[in-house]
């Protein structure tokens, strides 16, 4: 009998591959950035395109969550109040 392949969770990630940026939309782009200066916050970005977010909130979110990075203290430094305030729920 013959193993079964299992089925893999991985996410699809783009923004991890060689592609060329300009060929990435601009949330990728956005992943892109956060996961090639800190591959530690994976997690969180997948996270964020977990979240079922429009391409633009997702983007929002992410550049909200980026951009906390650099502001100590900042809320959107967890991804789910960066999800809720690109959706408006937050």
């Amino acid at each position: 009998m013959a193993a079964r392949k299992r089925a893999s969770a991985q996410p699809i990630r783009p923004y991890l591959g060689s592609t060329d940026l300009e060929d990435l939309s601009p949330a990728y782009r956005v992943a892109n950035e956060i996961v090639t200066t800190r591959a530690d916050l994976l997690p969180s970005v997948d996270r964020i395109f977990g979240a079922g977010l429009t391409a633009p909130n997702e983007e929002r979110a992410l550049t909200l969550f980026r951009d906390s990075l650099a502001s100590p203290g900042d809320p959107h430094r967890d991804p789910t109040i960066a999800i809720a305030a690109a959706t408006g729920a937050g």
